[in-house]
């Protein structure tokens, strides 16, 4: 079985004991993305609509990195700190999939790290 981490600088880097995205058996499966922008540490600034772009922008990456991209995608989770966002985030979201969209679950939770509106994870197919 082959298995390797993912690791690019045009994504936030991990900060802590997990990698960006790890490849085995030609799948890519990714950490959670927030709206960090890469190489600041810091949150994007703004609404859902801007911290959903930024978190979809920040996942492509780590997708590109490993060999695959969002028109690769067969699954994501998203987590949303208010499900009132929702239509928001929904819309983002969906100008950056074709069709057919992935396979998706969305939740609400308590907290987010950095008090991040929304986290988003995804798992795709390299090729």
């Amino acid at each position: 079985m082959s298995f390797s981490a993912i690791k690019t600088e045009h994504a936030p880097a991990a900060v802590g004991p997990y990698s960006q995205g790890i490849i085995v058996n030609g799948m890519i499966f990714t950490a959670g993305q927030v709206a960090i922008v890469p190489g600041t540490g810091k949150l994007v600034e703004g609404s859902i609509r801007e911290q959903t772009t930024q978190v979809l922008r920040n996942l492509q990456n780590v997708l590109e990195a490993g060999g695959a991209g969002l028109n690769r995608v067969v699954k994501t989770t998203v987590f949303l700190q208010n499900l009132d966002d929702f239509a928001a985030m929904n819309e983002v979201y969906a100008s950056f999939f074709g069709d057919p969209p992935p396979a998706r679950s969305t939740v609400q939770v308590g907290k987010l790290p950095l008090g991040a509106l929304v986290e988003i994870e995804a798992v795709a197919l390299i090729g």
